[in-house]
């Protein structure tokens, strides 16, 4: 299991100020369903408005960087963008891990909004089960935990206002 969770120094409100865009990938549903249920539950535990959390869906996870470029301009603190990648027998798989990585990166560079890669690229269907709920977390909580991070830190560093009302002291 990833140190991210257990590291995070998040309080019960550090998501409250932030408004998230999650953007999920309808293929390979059922692994895609619990990562959104572990980043749903991580921004509410946070604090983060139900109105403040806006999910989009997308066929696929080549769709992931074309919505997330969208909705960083459309006001949000941050997005997540969920989905899972798993080998078959062609080399499509890292064809798609690539565009789909790189795209991710790409839109995040250009927006200046934080945009998390929460996208599982596993060799099989268990690696990604449990990476998504199983014996290896959920990396979807991870991708929410990035995002309430980079939010704040985005807002720190713009000076803007904390959940607190107060101004975040400079770096």
């Amino acid at each position: 299991m990833s140190d991210l969770r257990q590291h995070a120094e998040l309080s019960s409100d550090a998501a409250a100020a932030f408004r998230f865009a999650v953007v999920v990938s309808r293929f390979n549903g059922d692994i895609t369903s619990a990562l959104l249920d572990g980043a749903l539950q991580t921004l509410e535990e946070h604090g983060a408005a139900a109105d403040a959390v806006r999910v989009h869906r997308v066929p696929g996870a080549f769709e992931l960087p074309m919505a997330a470029a969208k909705l960083a301009h459309g006001g949000a603190d941050a997005v997540i963008c969920l989905g899972a990648l798993i080998k078959g027998e062609t080399p499509h798989f890292e064809h798609l891990c690539a565009a789909v990585a790189n795209g991710i990166e790409e839109v995040a560079l250009r927006s200046g909004v934080p945009v998390i890669f929460g996208v599982l690229t596993c060799e099989e269907r268990r690696h990604a089960q449990a990476r998504a709920g199983g014996d290896e977390g959920n990396k979807g909580a991870e991708a929410a935990i990035a995002a309430i991070e980079m939010a704040a830190l985005f807002a720190s560093i713009s000076g803007r206002s904390d959940s607190d009302g107060q101004t975040p002291s400079s770096p």
